[in-house]
C-alpha cells in the first residue's frame, strides 16, 4: 500500500502515472499532521524505513472524486509501513497507536472519515502459523479499529492480494513484452 512503483534498487525513478496525477481535490495528512495537495509518493514521510514511490492511493482516489465529484475534496490519511504483518497492527501496538492517533488528529484538522483502505498480507505468508491466524486477527483489527475511532459502521475495502501471480513474456519483433 505504501507504493514500491518504480523503485528499483532503492531509488525511486521519479515517474508519476496519467492516473496518479495531482489535482486541487485530493491532499494528503503529513507525518507533521497538515493537509496538503497529495502527490506520489503518498507515503513518503510515513514508511520511513522504505524507499516509496508510486502507490494504489492516489489513482483510488481520482477515482472516488471522479464518481462521487459532489462530496468536495478527497483527504488521504497514510498510515501504510512496509513489509509489516497484521500481528503488527493489533491494538495497542506502535502501528495501530499511530494510525489512530493520525485518524483522530485528521479530525480534529477539518477531515472526516468516510472509509478504510485495507491492503497488506504478503508477510503473513511466510509462516503457516501466521497465514491461519490471519483471518481471525484481521477481524479483530477491524472491530478495534472501528471502536477505537468511534465508527462502528466503518466502511473498510480489503484489497485481496491475488492467490496466484504470474508474467507473460513473449516475444514480438524482438521485443520483450511483460
Amino acid at each position: 500500500m505504501s507504493g514500491r512503483g518504480g523503485v528499483i534498487d532503492e531509488r525511486w525513478d521519479g515517474i508519476i502515472p496519467p492516473q496518479n496525477e495531482p489535482t486541487r481535490s485530493i491532499y494528503r495528512f503529513t507525518a507533521t499532521h497538515r493537509w496538503v495537495e497529495a502527490f506520489d509518493p503518498i507515503h513518503k514521510d510515513i514508511d520511513t524505513n522504505h524507499t516509496c514511490g508510486v502507490g494504489p492511493g492516489m489513482s483510488m482516489a481520482h477515482e472516488v472524486v471522479r464518481k462521487a465529484h459532489r462530496i468536495g475534496p478527497v483527504g488521504l490519511v497514510p498510515c501504510a509501513v512496509g513489509g509489516t504483518n497484521i500481528s503488527q497492527w493489533s491494538r495497542g501496538s506502535k502501528l495501530y497507536n499511530m494510525l489512530v492517533r493520525r485518524a483522530r488528529s485528521s479530525l480534529s484538522e477539518g477531515g472526516t472519515i468516510e472509509g478504510f483502505i485495507w491492503y497488506q498480507g504478503e508477510s503473513d505468508t511466510v509462516f503457516k502459523q501466521d497465514a491461519d491466524a490471519y483471518k481471525e486477527r484481521l477481524l479483530n483489527f477491524f472491530d478495534d479499529l472501528r471502536t477505537d475511532l468511534k465508527s462502528p459502521m466503518l466502511p473498510i475495502i480489503q484489497v485481496r492480494i491475488p492467490v496466484f501471480c504470474f508474467w507473460l513474456i513473449g516475444f514480438v519483433n524482438s521485443n520483450i513484452i511483460l
